[in-house]
């Protein structure tokens, strides 16, 4: 990981701990005191995020967020609120800004607004190789120049945020924002606050305001990602956004109408999860106005190639990172289950194993078929982890699936499955 980040905020203590926390994680980071000198250090350096703090004296972090989308519309800006400045951050989402976090924040908060800021955008051009690709590309810049709904569907890992993103970009939407949701990751009893907002006293702690993910992509684009893991009494809350185009915020007297072009995904069989009776068949057919299949990389294995080579020059810190026709060889003959995620990670640490010179297979063995011996496939890995984290919360799913960084809903499915193939889950509370 050599992404290049800029925190820009006058209070040092923040600014200094900012750093340490994304130095931590493998990023480099410059600091800017105020406007001025990160205006200097744009105009200077590379960046591929900037953070910044709303309120400073002078210019503040909105006029940064101007001169950025003006000079570099492309660069992610990612702002840092207090409670009492969320106007002004519902503002500056529709300025252009990727996303807003509010203080005080968790590690865990800035890390996955972080992770999803950097590589926020495509800049027009997803890389491949392939005849199977060049059709998704096709049909999404087809469907890009309507507002339709599109429905997005493949294996984890081949690359359906990145294809919602190219069809928001290449949109009238564009300058507008794009607001991704994941809603496998956000626990269930969460979702709907974080959807659609709430006033403040609407119920015991909300002591403020908090805009919603549809409200922040009014005129925009919003992304439901793995919409399937979404409990069956919010599908009907989306469905009414799409037929009546308006909200309910949570502990407010009236809907409000809003602007927003939908893209969802999942990497389910939605058509059997709807005879099953878990998925709603009338959300469906709302969604599947313009469905895309993103294929798996093992029907597509001539977009390895240029997918290695630019991953080498992704991770390879400036250096002249070179690939053996060997290695290249046997990276196109692996079967990548993960998908470009897995293909990703792999050229990441091949880089290092390589010492930043020629990646052999040697290197790629050393981290893949080691880790098969040990784990087999990334469905045992899987299955392996959840095992293990439900054992040690006794079994307790709540826990577990917090943890584990998915929702208990998605828990509760694969507990179900791994029955099924009769293996044995350890069994708690709920």
């Amino acid at each position: 990981m050599n992404e290049r980040i800029l925190v820009v905020d006058d209070d040092m203590q923040m600014r200094l701990a900012l750093k340490e926390a994304l130095v931590r994680e493998g990023y480099f980071v410059a600091l800017a005191e105020d406007v001025k000198k990160a205006k200097e250090e744009l105009n200077n350096s590379f960046f591929d995020l900037v953070i910044t703090d709303v309120k400073m004296p002078r210019e503040d972090g909105v006029d940064l967020l101007k001169h950025i989308k003006k000079h570099q519309p492309l660069l992610p800006v990612v702002l840092i609120t207090a409670y009492g400045t969320i106007n002004d951050a519902v503002k500056a989402i529709k300025e252009g800004a990727f996303d807003y976090i509010q203080k005080p924040f968790t590690l865990e908060a800035l890390y996955a607004v972080v992770r999803r800021a950097i590589g926020n955008t495509t800049n027009g051009k997803i890389v491949y190789g392939s005849k199977k690709m060049k059709e998704v590309l096709m049909a999404a810049e087809r469907v890009a120049k309507s507002d339709v709904t599109v429905f997005i569907l493949g294996e984890s890992g081949v690359g359906k945020e990145l294809i919602s993103r190219y069809i928001h970009e290449k949109s009238e939407r564009r300058d507008k924002p794009f607001i991704p949701v994941n809603c496998a990751s956000i626990p269930e009893n969460l979702l709907e606050s974080e959807l659609f907002g709430f006033e403040k006293g609407a119920f015991t702690g909300a002591t403020y305001r908090k805009a919603g993910k549809f409200e922040l992509a009014d005129k925009g684009t919003i992304l439901l990602d793995e919409i399937t893991e979404m409990d069956l009494r919010l599908q009907s809350k989306i469905l009414r956004v799409l037929q009546e185009k308006e909200i309910e915020i949570l502990g407010a007297r009236y809907p409000k109408k809003v602007d927003v072009r939908v893209i969802a995904t999942s990497n389910r069989d939605v058509k059997k999860l709807v005879a099953e009776g878990k998925f709603r068949e009338d959300l469906y057919y709302r969604l599947n106005v313009f469905p895309i299949v993103v294929p798996p990389l093992r029907e597509r294995r001539e977009d390895i190639p240029p997918l290695v080579h630019h991953m080498i020059k992704k991770y390879s810190k400036g250096m002249d990172v070179g690939i053996e026709e060997e290695a290249m060889e046997y990276l196109v003959n692996r079967e990548w289950k993960g998908n470009v995620r897995e293909l990703e990670n792999a050229i990441a640490r091949a880089c290092i194993l390589s010492d930043y010179s020629v990646i052999k297979v040697k290197h790629l063995e050393e981290l893949n078929l080691e880790s098969e011996k040990k784990c087999g496939s990334l469905e045992e890995m899987e299955t392996k982890m959840i095992i293990e984290t439900l054992r040690a919360t006794n079994g307790n799913r709540t826990k577990a699936a917090k943890l584990l960084g998915i929702t208990t809903r998605t828990l509760r499915n694969k507990i179900k499955e791994y029955k099924k193939m009769g293996i044995t889950v350890p069994v708690g509370s709920q």
